[in-house]
C-alpha cells in the first residue's frame, strides 16, 4: 500500500515549473471591477469560471426578484441586457484574455472590448 503524500513527491512538486499567464490590461480591469486580482499562476479557465459563477448568482438574483415582484415582467428583459453587459469577459473566448505572443495566447485579430 503507497501513502498518498511523500516528501519524495512534496519535493518533486516544488521543483515543477508554473505556467505563468500575462493578462491583457483590458482583461485585468474587467476581472477587478468583480473583486478579482489574478496571480501570474492563475490560468484563465480559473478566473473564468468565477467570473461564470459571479453571473449566474446575479442573474438568479434578478430572476428572484421578477418572481418576487420587484421587476415588473416587461422590464425583465433589460434587466438582463444590463447585467450581461456588466461581465463582457465571458462573451470572449479565453485565448484573446493573455498577451499576444505569450505562451497560450491567441492572436487577438484586432479585437478591441467594446466601450462600457
Amino acid at each position: 500500500m503507497r501513502v498518498a503524500h511523500t516528501s519524495r513527491d512534496a519535493a518533486k512538486k516544488r521543483n515543477e515549473v508554473s505556467p505563468i499567464f500575462r493578462y491583457d490590461a483590458w482583461v485585468l480591469d474587467a476581472l477587478a471591477r468583480h473583486g478579482l486580482v489574478p496571480q501570474p499562476g492563475t490560468p484563465p479557465q480559473r478566473l473564468r469560471d468565477a467570473v461564470r459563477d459571479l453571473y449566474r448568482y446575479e442573474i438568479k438574483r434578478l430572476r428572484l426578484s421578477l418572481l418576487a415582484g420587484r421587476i415588473a415582467k416587461r422590464d425583465y428583459a433589460a434587466h438582463v441586457v444590463a447585467l450581461r453587459r456588466k461581465y463582457p469577459l465571458l462573451s470572449v473566448p479565453m485565448e484573446l484574455w493573455l498577451v499576444p505572443g505569450e505562451e497560450g495566447a491567441g492572436e487577438r485579430g484586432g479585437f478591441t472590448p467594446a466601450p462600457e
